[in-house]
């Protein structure tokens, strides 16, 4: 169950059902069933760590990790509620997260020369706070303008840092599709937040 460069190069997933039925064989403990979803998902999941760590070692770290999780969790996954791909995905990006702000907040406590630890507070003050609270709700109210489907495949790519080929085979439309609506809907975005 290594990661291999061929796993790395081909970003392929199964059908949403075939992952389905093969977490369900997870959570009964089917090692095979396990094995395959390895396999199928793994290249995806794993540029989704790169991406967000920009670390292959880190990435590869946290993916087995995140298939350790996936074993131990493969139970909890709900087919209506989402996508075997999201939820995957999820799971490994809140790894990444966690792991990436563990690291922050060990450079951060760090003692410096005089012994003391480091005390600056890095947050934002109220005014950018304000202004970071304003922006948020002026994007939900943007968002919310967009049809379903372009709504999802921009969260898909900007919030969980998925593909556009991964977006296309998760929703079943083609990718020329999912292209067209992530530019259309940034575009639209755009003109709306500008008009806000």
């Amino acid at each position: 169950m290594g990661l291999t460069d061929t796993n790395l190069e081909h970003s392929t997933m199964a059908s949403h059902d075939s992952l389905a039925d093969l977490l369900a064989r997870c959570a009964l403990h089917d090692r095979r069933a396990f094995e395959t979803v390895y396999q199928q998902a793994s290249p995806m999941l794993y540029g989704l760590l790169l991406k967000l760590t920009r670390d292959r070692e880190l990435a590869a770290d946290l993916l087995q990790e995140g298939f350790v999780r996936i074993w131990q969790r493969a139970g909890d996954y709900r087919p209506n509620l989402g996508q075997p791909s999201t939820w995957m995905g999820t799971i490994m990006r809140r790894l990444a997260i966690d792991r990436l702000r563990r690291s922050d907040h060990r450079r951060r406590g760090e003692l410096d020369e005089n012994g003391w630890a480091q005390l600056a507070d890095e947050g934002p003050d109220p005014e950018e706070q304000l202004h970071t609270q304003q922006s948020d709700t002026a994007i939900a109210r943007c968002l919310e303008t967009l049809d379903p489907e372009p709504r999802r495949s921009v969260l898909l790519a900007y919030f969980e840092g998925l593909t556009h080929d991964v977006i296309a085979q998760s929703l079943d439309r083609p990718l020329g599709t999912v292209k067209a609506w992530v530019r259309r809907s940034l575009h639209r975005l755009k003109t709306c937040l500008e008009a806000a």
